[in-house]
């Protein structure tokens, strides 16, 4: 993965999407030395978010992976609250 800075991200965007696009490179965007960001292909997003969704239903499948209501209750927020933020 490469590391660029927010300007370098201004400045080159039409470029670093390309690059993505089209060579399948990943960027990690930074600001100050921080992790703000990745740029990746959609492909690689996509298939990500199977892997998870995968493993989440394989750990739900196993005998008393939720213990009680108020953990299952927290799993559905925060599985609602993902769902969101991906839309």
């Amino acid at each position: 993965m490469i590391t660029v800075s927010t300007m370098e991200v201004r400045r080159n965007i039409g470029d670093l999407l390309n690059r993505v696009s089209l060579r399948g490179d990943e960027y990690l965007v930074a600001r100050k030395g921080k992790p703000l960001a990745v740029v990746m292909p959609v492909e690689k997003a996509e298939s990500i978010q199977r892997a998870a969704r995968l493993r989440l239903n394989d750990w739900l499948a196993k005998p008393n992976a939720v213990g009680t209501d108020a953990e299952a209750l927290a799993l559905a927020n925060a599985a609602r609250h993902a769902a969101r933020r991906g839309k």
